[in-house]
């Protein structure tokens, strides 16, 4: 795997800004890799054999990405809406799986780790970059099962909405009094259609 500060840099000008939590998914992807037995998750073949669960949508989510290559369109990062600023990394070849989750404490513990830094963001960007890992994440190594319909590559499974005839991929549709839908007619959608006058 690429240096840390090179794949820092890197994570920086792809997120937009280099900021504390770029430094904990550098940080936290590059552990879960080694851990999983990946050095080089962005090139073939192991950019074939790596899903990542993230719990978060923030800055270290695209830290991730940028250094293990997941992404949503290849089917291999999966978004699991907890709120906790953890990830999960899978090596699909072997079956080995770690979760990785940031401590609270990290934070308090920045002035340990940088005390010539007055500024706390600058304090915190710098500290986690230094940190012992055991102060910056508790590891555990899990057993996720990964779904058939949810393994990368092509669509494998696909449906038809009885509603409004939709096609629905992945294993994606819900059953309800008996009938395939999908998920914007069976529980309901986050848009609401404008209607144009006259119709």
């Amino acid at each position: 795997m690429e240096d840390f500060e090179i794949l820092l840099k890197g994570s920086a000008v792809a997120h937009g800004h280099l900021c504390p939590g770029q430094v904990v998914g550098v940080r936290m992807a590059m552990e879960g890799c080694r851990l999983i037995g990946l050095d080089n998750p962005r090139d073939m073949p192991q950019i074939k054999k790596l899903i990542v669960y993230v719990e978060m949508d923030r800055c270290a989510t695209d830290a991730i990405s940028f250094v293990t290559g997941v992404r949503l369109g290849r089917r291999s990062l999966r978004f699991v809406d907890n709120g906790i600023m953890a990830a999960s990394f899978v090596n699909l070849e072997t079956g080995i799986a770690f979760r990785i989750c940031s401590t609270e404490e990290s934070r308090d513990l920045a002035p340990k780790y940088a005390p010539e830094i007055t500024d706390s963001a600058q304090q915190q960007l710098e500290a986690y970059k230094r940190m012992d890992l055991d102060d910056l994440f508790t590891i555990e190594e899990v057993i996720i099962d990964v779904l058939a319909c949810d393994m990368p590559g092509p669509t494998r499974f696909k449906s038809v909405c009885a509603k409004c005839g939709q096609v629905v991929r992945d294993k994606r549709e819900v059953m309800k009094n008996n009938e395939i839908l999908c998920r914007p007619c069976a529980l309901g959608t986050y848009y609401q259609s404008v209607k144009k006058k006259g119709n």
